[in-house]
């Protein structure tokens, strides 16, 4: 029985480690299964280096058609699940065909690796960041291990930045004007404005604006689209009047937002809405969407 168990075991274990592993800045990254792990943070334009320990099982040797690691950029779709598409691909053969009697350590680096995208985890559709390394054998099938880490790529502030001014009105009913200070926002940034009543005939009950995140997957007639409420902060209870002025002071910060990404490699894209709400004293709901850019900005130690 313990015969018949050992020949389901791998034959060899397999670790990764990076040479700055333990300097290097960890974050949380969801797995699969829901898990949360720790993994490296790394940018765009960096070097990726490391070791691969390969260690035989039980003295055994392993026999082997060669050893390489490989450093992918894959785009994963939920409806093609399984299918990953990459946008990045480098190679390093670590070693020629031969035997491993013990453990065995190689050196690997990817020098100042093109890293565009961001590492993303959607409803439909996760963008993903690892090392392989592959073990080929003929017969005995291939022993492969995998090293996730999580890319973040840092933009300075725009040089131009336009306020968002708006009207929205019901003709003869109602006339609101509103106004962001800015269209483009980062992580921690602070949404501040103004709302402002020119002609209030209907009754208001409430108020609220809401930051919704749209993803994109696929193109045409597989275009999939999902929206999410990410926050909801209420402006105004009770009737307004008019000459009547609102302001607006949301922190972004409390809220779970990656940067915007547009037409990431023909695959998805992620865009960003504030959304004012308005219900009157029917439950009637009116609305008004604004398109805003969310970035990353470089985060100061």
């Amino acid at each position: 029985m313990n015969y018949i168990i050992g020949a389901f075991k791998p034959a060899c274990n397999i670790s990764i480690a990076f040479t700055d592993g333990k300097n290097r800045k960890q974050v949380p990254m969801k797995k699969e299964n829901g898990q949360m792990v720790m993994v490296p943070l790394f940018q765009s334009q960096e070097n990726i280096s490391g070791k691969i320990s390969i260690e035989p099982a039980l003295g055994k040797k392993v026999e082997h058609n060669g050893i390489k690691i490989e450093l992918l950029g894959q785009i994963e779709m939920y409806f093609d699940k399984g299918n990953f598409y990459d946008f990045t691909s480098l190679v390093r053969e670590l070693d020629v065909p031969g035997d491993i009697y013990e453990k065995k350590t190689y050196p690997f680096e990817f020098s100042t690796v093109e890293m565009p995208y961001e590492t993303y985890s959607g409803v439909n559709v996760r963008l993903r960041y690892v090392l392989k390394v592959t073990v080929s054998r003929g017969y005995a099938g291939s022993i492969v291990e995998y090293q996730d880490f999580m890319v973040r790529n840092y933009s300075p502030p725009p040089s131009i930045n336009n306020s968002i001014k708006m009207e929205v009105g019901i003709e003869d009913c109602l006339h609101i004007e509103f106004e962001y200070n800015k269209s483009k926002y980062h992580l921690k940034d602070v949404i501040i404005g103004k709302i402002y009543f020119l002609l209030v005939r209907i009754k208001i009950k409430n108020m609220d604006l809401e930051i919704r995140r749209r993803e994109s997957t696929g193109s045409g007639a597989n275009t999939h689209v999902e929206t999410e409420t990410l926050a909801k902060f209420e402006l105004m209870d009770g009737a307004p009047v008019r000459g009547e002025s609102i302001p607006i002071r949301l922190f972004l910060s409390p809220y779970e937002l990656t940067p915007t990404h547009r037409n990431i490699n023909n695959k998805f894209s992620v865009k960003y809405y504030l959304n004012l709400v308005l219900v009157d004293e029917e439950d009637r709901r009116y609305f008004k969407q604004q398109e805003i850019t969310i970035y990353r900005l470089a985060e100061t130690t």
